[in-house]
């Protein structure tokens, strides 16, 4: 295991049907290439050893003697070499049959696990040939012999299940992840029909879920028999309910599917989630047997993976997909679902606090930046759901001494073609009133200069939701929430935050949504012109040629880096040296990094001391919906002291 990952590869052989010397020769070919691509664990396919097609050959005592010599051979093969394999093969205890899942290290069997539930309808017919192994506990060829036992491999325990059990109301693998396995390894000989690949990926990816568990499943591929059945080689890897991976069937030769599971998120997930352990409690009656593997430690394992710091940071390769942006399905149909989900949880948030309330009237203050121009869509929604007059939501602009012509366009276009009331309020003179008031230097463009426009701004908002008797709208959204990127008693208080929990690089994916299906053209072109508008507070005068000049991520950083560092921090737990290494691993293409790695380490600096120093803003946030699993609500998600110290984060960082 390296940084917190375990390699686990699936691998679907060719097989020659009852000839265990070519098929045992077929599994010891891939050793080598295991051991060199730093491989923890290789599943292969249920019954690999013979074939899964013998049939009644399976009841021939040559065959059957000729698969204990064969897994003899795989097992003296396996001397030296690192990874922990899984073969599928038929071992005989007494006068039974079962069919095995046969765990080999290091030249040693390590434990036998008979399959469980044995199928008996339409094409298969185990129950004729093999004997379940449920409660048996003897041992065979020298290794325990039990369905009730963990393989201990590189620190994570592994349970095994075999095909059918993954199929039953109750499968053998939920009883092993309450018994504290990790990994589940599911040797497999699953024909296919129609229908039945995209069924099994689902079924493996919710077990995965169900268990909290990495699952790694390899089943017979080319070599089976074709007389009734075909076989298309599946080799799949899932993790907690996402597909890490899996190959192109249908192929004559050998397949494999190599990822890295995230250990480390799965003990997060399990610790978090105390049902977890109140079933575990609950259901593990009887205990399991663990049974480590004891093999030479190579020198990625040393000093927790490599023998430097460095090596652990630079030398080694994640095998896995790193999403640069977490809070964003990859593929367009998913995002398209996904701005639905999200807005549809927003409306029904906001329609339900004005029913509740009885408010048949809001006030947004709309500055033609991203996050108002959600809310004020979301509001419009609403509006709609509960059959009210658009007219009720009161559109507040509100130029300072930095907007510019460009938002400030967009914003009546906007408003004007959403039919709701607009009203503008310039605040120049106010503020530079409060200034002669308070004895500031108007030249002086400083924090003072900044947030007094902020609250002025929110003053207005508040005393015409009194005068309109509705209630302000909140425009911010998680990630300036994150960073405190929010004016303390300014725009950071409103009535309700129907933002609150989408980070800024979804609330432009959000707003690209609406465009596309607003059937006005105007305010489309307002839409599409708004996302591309550079995000700024205008708090600071425009540059000569009347173009923002304070741009928030020249100041704060890349909200694209910030939202990946408030997902790690805030869905896992993970401490900045891993954030830092999925940093590097997802902003990077091509071999050459999107961001050098000073540019990481900067901002990841910023954040977590911005994250830590602004808890106190956290702490009295508005009301607001939950969309995601990420959130920063102090009255449910995320309960943190305000002075709290970063000290620890921070030193981590500057050691990286």
């Amino acid at each position: 295991m390296n940084n917190g990952f375990f390699r686990a590869a699936a691998i679907v052989p060719e097989v020659t049907i009852a000839d265990p010397a070519a098929n045992a020769k077929a599994i010891i070919e891939h050793l080598g290439k295991l051991a060199a691509g730093d491989v923890d664990l290789a599943v292969f396919p249920e019954l690999c050893v013979t074939g899964y097609t013998c049939g009644d050959l399976f009841h021939s005592r040559l065959l059957l003697d000729s698969a204990e010599q064969a897994l003899q051979t795989i097992t003296d093969a396996t001397s030296g070499l690192q990874p922990t394999i899984i073969v599928g093969c038929p071992l005989r205890l007494g006068s039974a049959l079962y069919n095995c899942g046969v765990a080999i290290c290091d030249g040693n069997i390590l434990a036998v696990v008979p399959k469980t539930y044995l199928p008996n309808y339409n094409e298969f017919y185990e129950k004729r040939l093999f004997t379940s192994g449920n409660g048996v506990d003897s041992s065979v060829m020298g290794a325990p012999f039990t369905t009730r036992q963990l393989i201990e491999v590189a620190g994570v325990k592994v349970g095994i299940e075999i095909c059918e059990d993954l199929w039953t109301p109750l499968p053998p693998s939920c009883h092993a992840a309450m018994a504290g396995a990790q990994v589940i390894a599911n040797l497999s000989a699953s024909n296919d029909i129609i229908g039945k690949y995209a069924y099994l990926r689902n079924l493996i990816t919710q077990q995965s879920a169900r268990c909290i568990c990495g699952y790694v499943y390899s089943s017979a591929g080319f070599g089976e028999s074709s007389t009734d059945l075909v076989f298309d080689g599946k080799a799949i890897i899932a993790e907690n309910g996402s597909l890490l991976g899996c190959n192109s069937r249908w192929q004559n030769s050998t397949q494999s599917t190599i990822c890295d599971i995230d250990i480390e998120a799965i003990d997060r997930d399990r610790l978090h989630m105390g049902s977890f352990n109140d079933c575990a409690t609950k259901e593990t009656a009887e205990p399991y047997h663990i049974v480590s593997c004891h093999r030479r430690i190579t020198a990625r394992e040393t000093n927790g993976g490599c023998p430097t710091d460095e090596c652990r940071m630079t030398g080694w390769q994640l095998m896995r997909t790193v999403n640069p942006r977490p809070f964003v399905p990859s593929d367009d149909r998913e995002i398209d679902l996904r701005c639905e989900e999200i807005t549809s949880i927003q409306v029904a948030g906001l329609a339900r606090r004005l029913y509740a309330t009885g408010c048949r009237t809001l006030v947004i203050g709309i500055s033609g930046g991203l996050d108002s121009t959600l809310a004020l869509l979301v509001a419009a929604k609403a509006f709609d759901r509960l059959g009210l007059d658009r007219k009720g939501i009161t559109g507040v602009t509100m130029p300072g001494f930095g907007t510019t012509d460009r938002t400030h366009s967009n914003a009546l276009t906007l408003m004007e073609g959403l039919g709701v009331t607009t009203l503008e309020i310039p605040i120049a003179a106010a503020v530079t009133q409060h200034f002669a008031d308070i004895g500031h230097d108007a030249g002086v463009h400083d924090v003072t200069y900044e947030n007094s426009q902020a609250r002025e701004r929110t003053q207005i908002l508040m005393d015409l939701a009194n005068k309109k008797n509705g209630m302000v709208l909140g425009t911010g959204d998680l990630s300036e929430l994150a960073l405190g990127w929010a004016t303390y008693n300014g725009d950071h208080m409103s009535m309700y935050g129907v933002n609150a929990s989408v980070p800024k690089t979804l609330v432009r994916y959000l707003v690209r949504w609406f465009a596309m299906r607003a059937g006005n053209a105007s305010v489309a072109n307002a839409l599409h012109d708004i996302i591309d508008t550079p995000i700024s507070p205008e708090l600071i005068p425009a540059d000569e040629n009347g173009n923002i000049a304070q741009k928030t991520e020249d100041l704060v950083g890349p909200y694209e880096l910030h939202d990946f560092f408030l997902y790690y921090t805030l869905r896992y737990g993970f401490s900045p040296r891993r954030i830092y290494l999925l940093a590097r691993e997802a902003f990077s293409g091509n071999g050459t990094p999107s961001y050098p790695d000073e540019t990481i380490k900067h901002w990841l600096r910023v954040f977590f001391r911005r994250f830590f120093n602004q808890q106190f803003k956290r702490s009295c946030l508005p009301d607001g919906p939950k969309v995601g699993s990420v959130c920063l609500s102090p009255r449910g998600d995320w309960r943190m002291p305000s002075d709290a110290s970063s000290a620890a984060w921070l030193r981590e960082i500057d050691n990286l």
